[in-house]
């Protein structure tokens, strides 16, 4: 029956992939949880840990790609920093904001896969919990690279599969439900990578929680 069930799901649930339209939409019911869940607990002690001791100069700009509801800014000392903070949903984009209404943060409805910037806008780009979130993540992080000025660092936070390793069965089970509620747990960096390998350099890739499974990754142009 197990083996059934798995046929099935390969004939018609993974060919489900995540689009903006859907993301859109399931990031509204998110926006209304997604701090208890995603702020808090395991995470905001993974979060901590990715920015901890992280600084930034005064004449640095400053790009968060998928602020979300703001998790990530509550923890960077942006004081004086130019920062532009983009998001796909508006209402997660909306909390985000309220959190920061007395900051000089610009914020703008964007997709991650078509950065409205100039090439080599920015000094740093800081991507949370977005690359597993795009229905591309090649080209979101080919946008990325565009708008990062030489010498820039793209730090990422987000969830990725083994590296070299194929994805565990349950993980393959479960994959298609997942991608439904607006995040995929089967990508593997390394593949996402090489479209960019030629001009970014991975300069530290740690485990930070879940056995592994959330990684900080910083690469450097």
């Amino acid at each position: 029956m197990l083996r059934r069930m798995i046929i099935k799901c390969k004939r018609s649930c993974w060919r489900w992939k995540l689009n903006n339209s859907w993301n859109r939409m399931i990031y509204k019911v998110w926006s209304l949880i997604y701090d208890r869940i995603f702020n808090s607990g395991i995470f905001l002690k993974a979060r901590k840990r990715v920015f901890d001791g992280m600084s930034f100069k005064g004449d640095q700009k400053i790009l968060i790609v998928g602020v979300g509801t703001g998790a990530d800014i509550e923890l960077l000392n942006l004081e004086n920093i130019e920062v532009t903070a983009i998001d796909l949903s508006y209402d997660m984009l909306r909390k985000a904001r309220s959190k920061s209404s007395n900051s000089s943060i610009e914020f703008k409805q964007m997709d991650a896969q078509n950065l409205l910037f100039k090439d080599e806008s920015f000094d740093t780009i800081i991507a949370s919990l977005i690359l597993s979130v795009v229905p591309d993540p090649e080209k979101s992080l080919t946008e990325m690279e565009r708008v990062l000025k030489k010498h820039g660092r793209i730090i990422i936070f987000d969830k990725f599969a083994p590296k070299e390793k194929q994805l565990p069965f349950t993980k393959k089970l479960i994959r298609p439900v997942v991608r439904m509620l607006g995040t995929d747990i089967g990508l593997h960096f390394e593949y996402i990578f090489q479209k960019v390998s030629d001009t970014l350099t991975i300069e530290n890739d740690v485990p930070i929680m879940l056995n592994g499974m959330y990684r900080k990754i910083v690469i450097r142009k």
